[in-house]
């Protein structure tokens, strides 16, 4: 009995000391390279569970789940890129019936678009901007006629030589003309301007002072190149915008300096500053061409705004009341004047 007993004891003891000691093979290694190895983790069926442990089931209940009741915004990786596109048409309109005190129906209307593309990072700036203007009026009693006419391209290359200044070594070009012929009304059958006539080079070298906002950019430049043409026959020999008669193209080397800045005067007012100075080296150093726009957007919703602006001129090469013989000579070649145009409007405005 005695021997019996102590079988059965010592089994038991063998038994549950094989079972302790035996390696389980979750660990297989999947690669015979001596220096490089990949250990493969398997899932294990264990032979023997402890009392304290508890099987649950890993699916999770349907009936338990609750929907978002907030949606997160997707992630978007960091782009150096700053995109603007705007389209605007602006509208006003007079209407009278039975008036007394007089007046003309009326409908103006002013599209514009604005485009940029702006990369800036570390050591680089390259801005690109496109801006387009096209306005008309029709007036009871007369025929339709131009109100803006604009066409702006300009692309700035920049480098600087650490990531702590804001001045930068810059290369500018901007090119400016119009879409189609102007006239001095009523006259319409002398064009006084027409595409590329006059058109606008400026291609120059200088520094560029950028803040990190980029609301403030000022560019000085001692080496620009002007060029003006004028692809119009007949405005060509008539010596428009400066060029010799018969010439299309006028060159001239001169300092430029160009400054623009966008900040929000108050809320919902947005003030927007482009200044452009130019004086030619070699025919009249010190006669400064004056392109200043100064414009305010004042932002009722997404969708509707208001637009109060102001464009002031002056090109010494752009002469007013020219007298002319009637053998075709000129007796006076006229004199430069401040050009100054004045917009107000509201209408819809739509950014992506």
């Amino acid at each position: 009995m005695r021997l019996n007993c102590f079988l059965i004891l010592f089994l038991t003891v063998f038994l549950s000391a094989n079972a302790q000691v035996t390696q389980l093979k979750a660990f297989e290694i999947d690669s015979t390279n001596g220096t490089f190895k990949i250990i493969r983790i398997k899932d294990v069926k264990l032979k023997y569970l402890t009392r304290n442990a508890k099987l649950t089931d890993p699916r999770t209940v349907l009936n338990r789940v609750k929907p978002l009741s907030i949606w997160y915004n997707r992630f978007k990786p960091t782009s150096f890129w700053k995109k603007v596109n705007k389209f605007g048409l602006n509208i006003s309109e007079v209407a009278f019936v039975n008036w007394n005190a007089g007046g003309d129906n009326s409908v103006s209307a002013l599209a514009s678009a604005d485009f940029a593309r702006n990369y800036k990072f570390r050591y680089l700036s390259w801005n690109n901007e496109a801006q387009l203007r096209y306005g008309l009026n029709a007036q009871e009693g007369r025929k339709l006629r131009k109100t803006d006419d604009q066409i702006r391209l300009s692309t700035t290359l920049s480098f600087r030589k650490d990531t702590i200044t804001n001045w930068y070594y810059s290369v500018k070009a901007n090119i400016r003309t119009q879409f189609s012929n102007g006239y001095k009304y009523p006259d319409r059958e002398t064009p006084i301007s027409r595409f590329m006539a006059p058109g606008y080079l400026f291609v120059g070298v200088g520094t560029s002072y950028i803040p990190p906002k980029d609301q403030f950019n000022l560019y000085i430049s001692p080496a620009t190149l002007k060029s003006t043409f004028v692809l119009d026959e007949a405005l060509s020999n008539q010596g428009a915008f400066g060029v010799e008669p018969g010439d299309r193209v006028f060159l001239e080397l001169g300092f430029l300096v160009t400054n623009t800045w966008e900040t929000e005067i108050a809320n919902n007012v947005l003030m927007s500053h482009r200044l452009n100075l130019y004086t030619d080296y070699v025919r009249s150093f010190g006669n400064i061409d004056v392109d200043w726009e100064l414009n305010f957007n004042l932002k009722v919703n997404d969708f509707l705004n208001a637009n109060i602006g102001t464009h002031i001129i002056f090109d010494d090469d752009i002469k007013f009341d020219e007298e002319v013989a009637e053998d075709g000579t000129v007796i006076n070649p006229g004199v430069a004047k401040i050009q100054f145009k004045q917009l107000l409007g509201v209408g819809l405005l739509y950014s992506f």
